[in-house]
């Protein structure tokens, strides 16, 4: 059976909803994990921040702890309009070897909680 192209965008923003939603449910593990400086960099190679982004995260690097770096990355991606911000964030997380237990978390959560099928039944 062959997919329509409408098919598959329709399952391409699925999965870009449904892991955004995982980043937002996860926020806190994800927040206490990552090192902002080279998720930073990496996005910025794959051009989900742009130039003023960068300037502005690397302002925010100077004067606020790692936590607070992270908090303001995840908020910056979560007002993002780019259609790939949290596919390339979770590709900057699996390329990372000591995330692989957040990568494994993220893959996991829909099977470990209801939340996320509530969340596509209410919607």
């Amino acid at each position: 059976m062959r997919s329509t192209p409408s098919a598959l965008l329709a399952n391409y923003c699925l999965t870009v909803t449904e892991l955004k939603l995982k980043f937002q449910k996860l926020h806190q593990m994800v927040v206490k994990s990552i090192n902002p400086a080279s998720i930073m960099d990496f996005l910025f190679s794959k051009a989900v921040i742009s130039d003023d982004h960068m300037e502005a995260l690397q302002k925010v690097k100077d004067k606020e702890d790692v936590l607070d770096q992270c908090r303001t990355l995840l908020t910056l991606l979560h007002t993002s309009d780019h259609p790939e911000a949290f596919i390339q964030l979770y590709a900057a997380i699996k390329n990372e070897p000591h995330l692989q237990s957040l990568a494994e978390r993220i893959d996991k959560f829909s099977d470990q909680s209801g939340d996320l099928s509530a969340y596509y039944r209410n919607v």
